[in-house]
C-alpha cells in the first residue's frame, strides 16, 4: 500500500503502530551506520535495509513534483554539484538532507512482513520525519562523528582520489567541501535530535566500534 494512501486512511497512530518492528540508525556521513548496522542484522536475524542501496531506485520512482531538489541535482555537472557550489548552498540544495524520498522509503518498509524486525540505516533517517512514525523512542538513534572522525574515515576510503570526488576538475575542494557541507549537516542533527528528545551517540576519534555496537544494542533493547 502507498505511503500516501496508508497514511491518508489511517491515523498516525496506526502508521506506528503497524511499523513497530522498525529500528532505526541514522547519523551524519562517515559514522560508521552501516558497519553497526550490519552486525547487529548478523547477530539478531535483522532485515537490513540500507536508504544508500535504494537512492537510484527511488530516484527513478520520483518525479520533479514530489522531489524537486532531486531532480535539479540530476540535471547538473559534478563540479556544479561538489566544486563550484559553497558548502551551505550544498547543505540547502542537497535533495536527500531535506527529506525528499522519504515516503518511499516508508512504502518499501510497509511491504516487508510485520512479523520481521527491520533495521533501517542511512543518513536519509532524518529526526524529525521519523519522529512522527517512531512506535517507541528507544527504536532509534543516531550517530553524530566528529569532524576529525569524519575526514579521518573519508581517507581510509581515498580521500579526494576516490569515488565522484576524484571525478571533479578539482578534487581537493570537492573533498573539502562535502567535509564542510557534512560538518553542517551532523550539527543539524544534533540539535533536532535533542529537539525532540531523541538518542544520540557521538562518534569521536579513538571510539571503538565494539563500544558503539553495544551501546546500540542497549538502547534498542535487544
Amino acid at each position: 500500500m502507498p505511503f500516501e494512501e496508508y497514511s491518508g486512511s489511517a491515523s498516525a497512530e496506526i502508521l506506528r503502530r503497524r511499523l513497530r518492528n522498525v529500528y532505526w540508525i541514522g547519523g551524519g556521513s562517515c559514522a560508521g551506520k552501516s558497519t553497526i548496522a550490519r552486525r547487529l542484522a548478523e547477530r539478531w536475524d535483522l532485515v537490513l535495509y540500507s536508504t544508500d542501496d535504494v537512492m537510484a531506485e527511488h530516484s527513478r520512482r520520483s518525479t520533479a513534483g514530489d522531489c524537486p531538489l532531486l531532480h535539479q541535482f540530476l540535471a547538473t555537472s559534478l563540479d556544479e554539484r561538489w566544486v563550484l557550489r559553497s558548502p551551505d548552498v550544498m547543505l540547502a540544495t542537497f535533495h536527500w538532507f531535506q527529506g525528499e524520498g522519504f515516503p518511499l522509503i516508508v512504502e518499501d518498509l510497509l511491504r516487508i512482513p510485520a512479523e520481521r524486525r527491520v533495521l533501517v540505516e542511512g543518513f536519509r533517517v532524518l529526526p524529525q520525519l521519523v519522529r512522527p512514525i517512531l512506535f517507541d523512542s528507544r527504536h532509534a538513534v543516531w550517530l553524530l562523528p566528529s569532524p576529525e572522525f569524519r575526514r579521518a574515515t573519508m581517507e581510509r576510503r581515498g580521500g579526494a582520489s576516490a569515488g565522484f570526488l576524484a571525478q571533479a576538475s578539482d578534487p581537493k575542494r570537492a573533498l573539502e567541501n562535502l567535509l564542510a557541507r557534512d560538518e553542517m549537516f551532523t550539527e543539524r542533527l544534533a540539535g533536532e535530535v535533542a529537539r525532540l528528545g531523541l538518542s544520540a551517540i557521538s562518534m569521536g576519534m579513538g571510539f571503538p566500534e565494539e563500544a558503539a555496537v553495544e551501546m546500540v544494542v542497549r538502547q534498542f533493547g535487544f
